[in-house]
């Protein structure tokens, strides 16, 4: 897969809702802090309109945004305002061949998992799993995801994950594993299974974050994973954040529920990676080839333009 062409300086950014909407409010703060970033910004049209409480209008509208960006020469990259849901409800309306013609930046998390899928597997582009405008760069766009993000966007010929200090890397089963990164939100990767855009993990390095599940739930998906055959099809797995999610025994953890569902495999497996629906949050470049290496503690992306 390709890297998009590296974020410049000035560049023009186009704001789009995919999933759920934001105050109009929002929109303008959001606007703002991209242009103290020295940014030019077009937005969608979408951004506060409401479908439903939940979605940000009809999801032809919302595909519509991200072809226009897509095609749009002006357009240098595209950032997600926000997650939320209904995003599973645009992949019919995408235009596969404008996004493979016109490959560009896209940054987005959590519901936009489906996207990165998309763009991935089907248009061989290389996306970002990082910071959005609304849910992470208004308020507290932290050093270490600042850092990150611009590192990532930005990288020659080799992107390292550099882990925050205080959180540092955890060895679930050693090894080392090279594959094309995919991956991202539990919930929405297992939505995909079954469908015409079901994930893909042969021979790929899974990363797995969620938000305000229950292990019971967690263990659910995982086992869903497995018993569709998409771990033992990995080479490798890494643990993301996983933000305000309940445990019954402190001791027994979303580690120990994916030890459990891999046992027997020889599939590495490190965690604490700190991606998803916290601070800090870094970006991983999602279709870029992973190289984890538990020895080390390290992990590295190629970059390949």
């Amino acid at each position: 897969m390709k890297y998009p062409k590296k974020l410049r300086e000035g560049a023009i950014i186009g704001l789009a809702a995919p999933s759920s909407p934001v105050s109009s409010e929002r929109v303008m703060q959001c606007r703002a802090v991209l242009e103290a970033m020295g940014f030019k910004v077009i937005m969608a049209d979408n951004l506060a309109v409401s479908k439903g409480g939940y979605m940000a209008g009809d999801e032809e509208c919302r595909a519509d945004w991200i072809n226009k960006m897509f095609a749009d020469k002006e357009v240098e990259a595209i950032f997600c305002i926000r997650g939320g849901d209904g995003g599973n409800r645009i992949l019919d309306y995408i235009d596969l061949e404008t996004i493979r013609e016109n490959k560009k930046i896209f940054v987005g998390y959590s519901d936009v998992t489906s996207l990165h899928l998309l763009f991935n597997q089907e248009c061989d582009l290389v996306t970002f799993h990082g910071p959005m405008v609304s849910s992470n760069m208004v308020e507290q766009f932290d050093e270490a995801s600042k850092d990150a993000f611009f590192a990532a966007l930005t990288a020659e010929e080799e992107y390292p994950y550099k882990a925050p200090k205080g959180f540092a890397l955890g060895i679930g089963r050693e090894g080392r594993a090279k594959g094309v990164l995919t991956g991202g939100n539990l919930t929405v990767l297992c939505a995909s299974l079954g469908t015409s855009y079901e994930m893909d993990t042969a021979g790929k390095i899974l990363f797995i974050e969620e938000i305000g599940e229950h292990i019971g739930n967690l263990d659910r998906h995982i086992y869903q994973l497995r018993n569709a055959g998409k771990l033992k099809e990995t080479s490798g797995i890494l643990l993301g954040q996983f933000a305000r999610c309940d445990t019954d025994e402190e001791a027994y953890t979303i580690i120990d529920v994916v030890l459990e569902a891999t046992e027997g495999l020889d599939i590495p497996v490190m965690y604490n990676v700190q991606s998803g629906h916290d601070f800090p949050m870094i970006t991983l470049p999602m279709g870029a080839e992973c190289t984890m290496d538990t020895g080390k503690r390290s992990i590295l992306f190629s970059v390949v333009r």
